[in-house]
């Protein structure tokens, strides 16, 4: 269970709130507001209600105090997204944090300095997080995209002032819920990107817990190679196939149907419109690579998916990011889309390969919801606790508002 801010007395009151802005940005101006636009539903409904709102976030990874790293330039879109002005402090704590607090009415917004321009913050100081929290007296956690790091204003906070979710952070966790804590079955995952290596304990707990775990990227080459198959030139981690085939005896144990392609797009060179061809995968030329799941591959994926009512979904079957070989990707996206406004599939996505791909195919916004939470996403997925999730906890005797979650 955690806090949300439905029943959350905030007027007339100081309330933090840990967002998530760091948002990409060249020579000074904001690339991609979507973080920026994403937070303005928790911090315009707070000052709706009275609330003096106090933004804390970071922005890229300074060693101590870097101009470049200053989060000046996040005033002028967060102003926007929030439909009114936005005071700006130099520093999060300190004299001019603390007077710019002091002089604000309810309803007022304020942005202060990144916290990472202070050490204390990635080692969770207690010191500063003691400090962070005089300024305010209430904590609203709205970045589940950092909640997988216990940093000073992401979890010492929430143990030290009254703590709740954000409109972001229940829609997260109430998104992630569904897919995988209490999902309306039966459930597949769809998980590619190019190592096992890095996804072993995603792939551990998924058999555990869906129905049928769709492997592509290059991943699968590594599954195809531990059942015998040659995958030529393609990215495969040869070393790890034997932990493929642990994978796969755990799946088998559990009931879980683990799917891989049947047939592959394969080409001599990795380049946008290079010459390619369709091969079963028990025939991969020695001199070319795989680079796609095949036609038949995506046919499979949808028809499995046909009798499915959730998909949680992270890493594409192939190289999408150029022609022709993000052919699968689109196709099992777009169909999945068309299937959720259908309402009949719920589908969970993150990752950043992922939105990045689903983008590509034209439907991030037709998915039941997109993650951008990337790290904070895996470590869900791979049932680990989130730091930031676990302080927001609350048990049911203790009153308050409650909603379901993690």
């Amino acid at each position: 269970m955690f806090r949300t801010i439905d029943k959350l007395d905030v007027k007339g009151k100081r309330v933090l709130v840990r967002s998530d802005l760091n948002v990409p940005a060249k020579d000074g101006k904001v690339t991609d507001t979507t973080r920026i636009d994403r937070s303005a539903a928790t911090l315009t409904e707070l000052a709706a209600k009275g609330a003096k709102v106090i933004v804390l976030t970071h922005f890229g990874r300074p060693k101590g105090r870097e101009d470049k790293y200053s989060q000046k330039l996040l005033v002028e879109p967060l102003s926007k997204a929030v439909g009114k002005p936005v005071a700006w402090a130099d520093d999060c704590i300190g004299p001019e944090a603390e007077t710019l607090i002091a002089a604000m009415k309810d309803g007022d917004i304020a942005l202060l300095e990144n916290v990472r321009f202070h050490p204390d913050e990635e080692q969770n100081g207690f010191d500063f997080a003691k400090t962070l929290a005089g300024l305010g007296d209430v904590y609203v956690n709205d970045a589940f995209s950092t909640a997988h790091r216990a940093h000073a204003s992401t979890e010492g906070l929430a143990r030290l002032l009254p703590a709740a979710a954000g409109r972001l952070m229940q829609a997260e966790l109430e998104a992630l819920g569904k897919a995988l804590e209490h999902p309306e079955k039966p459930v597949a995952a769809i998980v590619g990107g190019a190592k096992v290596s890095t996804k072993l304990d995603l792939l551990g707990n998924l058999v555990a817990r869906v129905d049928y775990l769709i492997i592509g990227g290059g991943m699968a080459n590594t599954f195809l190679f531990a059942q015998g198959k040659s995958v030529g030139r393609s990215l495969c981690e040869k070393e790890m196939a034997d932990t493929a085939r642990e994978i796969l005896e755990k799946a088998k144990a559990a009931k879980c149907h683990i799917v891989l392609p049947t047939d592959a797009v394969v080409a001599a060179e990795f380049a946008e419109n290079a010459p390619s061809r369709v091969v079963s995968v028990d025939a991969v030329p020695d001199d070319m690579m795989i680079l796609d799941a095949g036609p038949a591959s995506a046919e499979a994926v949808i028809d499995r998916l046909g009798g499915c009512k959730t998909l949680v979904w992270n890493g594409p079957f192939g190289a999408f990011e150029i022609k022709p070989f993000d052919a699968a990707t689109n196709a099992v996206a777009q169909w999945a889309a068309e299937r959720t406004r259908q309402g009949r599939l719920l589908t969970v996505a993150g990752g950043g390969d992922t939105v990045s791909a689903l983008a590509k195919a034209g439907v991030e916004d037709k998915f039941s919801y997109v993650s951008t939470a990337g790290g904070a996403f895996l470590e869900w997925l791979e049932g680990k606790e989130l730091p930031g999730v676990a302080a927001l906890h609350v048990k049911p005797e203790s009153g308050g508002c409650m909603c379901a979650g993690h």
